[in-house]
């Protein structure tokens, strides 16, 4: 490579390493300003529509604040002050006392200013200027640059009246104008409006967005009740947007299809095990024709665990999935565990947090805390079961002091027909399809199974489901 191409190709690798870098910050803002945004697609269409609205009445009450509102302010200070300084000229050039009344009135029915001369006192000590003081700052300018006298103003006292008070040579000139003669003071209007009006429009726009996300909650509610087993919500069919009808409708067509599949399979496999079943009874009625003999006993167990093996897989293919939802006493279900482990000659020990009653599919649910729970009464000496019922979630901990299972084998046990042998013992009947049945029910519920270490020193079953 000649070193002209060398240096090139460095020197693309540092312009794409600085692109990298410089999107990096921004990445990373990102992702932090995500974390405090709302999740629900209801809220974030609402910062939507609220966020650009904020925005353009924020820049139109800058502008309006800016251009509008202090320009007139400005002018109608300008306008007062030279009315004043109008005034003060016309008493200093006719000092007579009978001018001045001449002046006072001219001020009051020409110029709508009240007008008083008062002793040459001292001006009252400057007040407390108030927060929002644009009055004060326009017309303390305006008279210091059109009078240059010392004066006081009091904006606070009367809200609707002004007080000017400018020294003079001999006396002390009094001046009171009306707050609108100086100030903008219509400028609430405009805001009233403008804020009155961003409401209304924004609760039209809430109830249109609330009728447009309904549908997309009805079908997420709708797909989530499939998923657990549950029957479809009342009342639901496809509404809302056409995009949102046609997600709708795809829904249906969908679950009619994973719902008909399953009929036919299971119309198909109860044929088989019709078929199955009456080969294996005229196997055993031959049998039972030859006579008790050793060779008879070892057929006929042949036949039996064939019969076994055949329910446990059909159970496996069906999956419990025809069944309705329905209320399950779990207390009950952990009297027979308890039940069955005594005629096991094993320990086994319950306990219970919450209420018993759970919705799930019954005759499924059964059979999965029958599969968990006898995997451990099988190889181990001790179990204690632990149920925890609590905010809609049902969590059940299985744990036992058998010989366990290694942490890189614990997902094999869920495939089919897997067993482990190098850890049980091979003489023990069954189809390694018991936890592949226990978390297909799980799962068809909603939820899952887990398993990890155990307190006891075995294995720890965790099944979690919504309730």
């Amino acid at each position: 490579m000649a070193a002209s191409d060398w240096e090139g190709s460095e020197g693309w690798k540092r312009m794409w390493r600085w692109r990298r870098l410089a999107r990096l910050p921004g990445a990373r803002l990102f992702r932090g300003a995500s974390r405090y945004l709302p999740k629900r697609l209801y809220a974030r269409s609402l910062i939507i529509v609220i966020a650009p609205m904020i925005l353009l009445q924020s820049v139109v009450a800058f502008v309006f604040m800016e251009r509008h509102w202090q320009t007139v302010t400005h002018r109608l200070s300008a306008a007062v002050t030279r009315d004043i300084a109008a005034i003060i000229d016309m008493i200093e050039t006719f000092p007579s006392s009978d001018n001045h009344a001449e002046v006072i009135r001219i001020a009051q029915e020409r110029l709508n200013l009240r007008v008083d001369l008062l002793p040459p006192d001292p001006l009252p000590p400057p007040g407390a200027r108030p927060f929002f003081g644009i009055l004060d700052e326009f017309l303390s300018a305006e008279i210091s640059r059109q009078i240059n006298l010392p004066f006081w103003i009091d904006t606070v006292g009367d809200s609707n009246i002004v007080e000017i008070r400018v020294r003079m040579e001999e006396q002390v000139l009094r001046v009171f104008a009306r707050r609108s003669q100086t100030y903008a003071s219509n400028t609430h209007i405009f805001l009233l409006w403008m804020v009155g009006t961003s409401l209304f429009l924004l609760a039209i726009a809430v109830a249109f967005l609330r009728n447009q996300i309904r549908p997309i909650t009805q079908l997420a509610e709708a797909a989530e009740s499939f998923g657990k087993g549950r029957p479809m919500p009342a009342g639901f069919q496809p509404r809302g947007a056409e995009e949102v009808r046609r997600a709708g409708i795809a829904f249906l067509r969908m679950r009619e299809r994973i719902e008909r599949q399953i009929e036919q399979r299971t119309a198909m496999l109860t044929g088989v095990s019709h078929d199955l079943r009456t080969i294996l009874t005229r196997f055993k009625l031959q049998l039972a024709l030859v006579g008790p003999t050793a060779e008879v006993d070892a057929l006929n167990q042949d036949i039996d665990d064939m019969q076994s093996m055949l329910e446990g897989y059909l159970a496996f293919a069906r999956g419990e999935a025809a069944e309705d939802t329905g209320s399950f006493d779990l207390a009950a279900c952990l009297r027979r565990l308890e039940d069955e482990a005594r005629l096991q000659k094993r320990e086994l020990t319950t306990e219970l947090e919450g209420p018993p009653e759970v919705q799930v599919r019954p005759t499924a649910f059964s059979r999965l805390m029958a599969n968990v729970v006898g995997n451990s009464l099988r190889y181990a000496e001790r179990v204690k079961v632990s149920a925890r019922n609590l905010e809609g979630r049902l969590v059940v901990c299985v744990d036992d002091n058998g010989p366990g299972i290694p942490a890189d084998r614990r997902e094999d046990v869920f495939k089919p027909f897997v067993r482990l042998d190098e850890a049980r013992n091979q003489d023990e009947s069954g189809t390694g399809l018991g936890l592949s049945i226990a978390r297909d029910i799980a799962r068809s519920h909603g939820g899952d199974i887990s398993l990890e270490d155990s307190p006891l020193g075995g294995l720890r079953a965790t099944i979690r489901v919504p309730a």
